[in-house]
C-alpha cells in the first residue's frame, strides 16, 4: 500500500531539483527574452508550489479522526493532489500556449541564447536527478509492472503526481532545448514561439492524465488489486474461516479500510467464536500493517 515516507522523499527531491531550476530559468528568460525559457520558468515555480501543496496534504493526512471526519483526513491528499494537477494546467499548461501564441504574433530575436541553452542543459541534469529520486519510489511500488500499469493502478496520488511533473518537466525541457537551437541555427524566432506552445500542450495532456487518475482516488478507490489478491489468499488460508462472502476495501490517503464478511469454521461456543475473530483481525493487522479500519461480520449467508 501507499508509502507516506517514500512520497515525501520523492515530493523533496523534486522540492529542491524546481526551486533551483526556476531560479535559472528565469535569470536566462530576462537575459534572453526567450519565450520558451520564460515558459518553462513559470513551470518550474509552478512545480515548486505545487510540491509545497503535496507537502501540506501528506501533513494533514496525519491528522487523528473526529467526530465529523471518523475515517480520519487521509483522503486529503487527494484533494491536492488534484488542485496540483489544476495548477498544471492552468499556470504551468495555459501560460505557455498564450505566451506562444503571443511570441507567433509578434516575433523577437533572441539575446544571448547561449546562455539559455547552458541554463537548460543544467535543468536536465537536475530534473534527472529528480526524477531518478522519484523512480526510486515507484520502484518500489511497481512489483513487476509497466510504468503505465503502475500509473494506472497506483493508490499513491502524491507519487503520481511527482512522476507525472517531473516527466514534464524534462520533456518540456528537451522541447525548449529544441526550440532555442533550431532558433540560433536557423536565425529564426519563429522556432521558439513554437516550442514554447509545444510546451504548453504537453503540460496539458499531462496534467489532464494526472487529474484522471486522481479524481479516480478523490472519489473513492478499493485498495490495489495486487494487494486485494493477497489479502483474499490470506483469509481464505485460515483455519477460523469455512468460506470468505465478501471483501471491501477503500484506500484512504495513506491509510485502508477493510470489512470482511465470511463464515466461521464452528468453534462451539460464542466465546471462542469471538477469539477466532479477534484471531484473524489480530493476524490481519500484521500482515497488512497500512489497514486502518477493519471490521469483521461473521454470518452464515452472503
Amino acid at each position: 500500500m501507499a508509502g507516506q515516507a517514500d512520497s515525501l522523499k520523492s515530493i523533496l527531491f523534486a522540492l529542491f531539483a524546481n526551486s533551483a531550476i526556476a531560479v535559472a530559468k528565469g535569470i536566462a528568460a530576462l537575459i534572453t527574452g526567450s519565450g520558451a525559457m520564460l515558459a518553462e520558468a513559470i513551470h518550474s515555480v509552478a512545480d515548486a508550489g505545487n510540491q509545497l501543496l503535496l507537502i501540506l496534504g501528506l501533513r494533514q493526512t496525519r491528522k487523528l479522526p473526529t467526530d465529523d471526519h471518523p475515517l480520519g483526513f487521509g483522503k486529503s491528499i487527494y484533494f491536492w493532489s488534484f488542485l496540483v494537477a489544476v495548477i498544471l494546467f492552468s499556470i504551468g499548461g495555459m501560460f505557455s500556449v498564450y505566451e506562444g501564441v503571443h511570441k507567433l504574433q509578434h516575433p523577437s530575436p533572441l539575446s544571448h541564447p547561449w546562455v539559455a541553452i547552458g541554463v537548460l542543459v543544467f535543468a536536465i541534469a537536475a530534473e534527472s536527478v529528480s526524477l531518478w529520486g522519484c523512480m526510486r519510489e515507484v520502484n518500489k511500488e511497481r512489483h513487476g509492472r509497466s510504468i503505465f500499469q503502475w500509473f494506472r493502478n497506483s493508490r499513491s496520488s502524491a507519487l503520481i503526481v511527482v512522476f507525472g511533473e517531473d516527466i514534464a518537466a524534462l520533456l518540456g525541457l528537451v522541447f525548449a532545448l529544441i526550440a532555442i537551437a533550431a532558433t540560433l541555427v536557423t536565425g529564426n524566432p519563429l522556432w521558439d514561439a513554437i516550442g514554447t506552445v509545444a510546451i504548453g500542450v504537453l503540460l496539458i495532456v499531462i496534467a489532464v492524465f494526472v487529474a484522471v487518475e486522481v479524481k479516480d482516488l478523490l472519489i473513492g478507490q478499493s485498495v490495489e488489486s495486487i494487494v486485494r489478491d493477497e489479502m483474499e489468499d490470506f483469509l481464505r488460508a485460515r483455519p477460523e474461516i469455512r468460506e470468505l462472502f465478501s471483501l471491501l476495501t477503500m484506500q484512504f490517503g495513506p491509510d485502508a479500510m477493510v470489512a470482511i464478511k465470511a463464515r466461521m469454521t464452528p468453534t462451539g461456543s460464542e466465546q471462542r467464536l469471538v477469539a477466532a475473530v479477534n484471531a484473524v483481525e489480530r493476524d490481519f493487522r500484521k500482515r497488512f500493517p497500512g489497514v486502518s479500519w477493519l471490521f469483521f461480520e461473521p454470518d452464515v449467508a452472503d
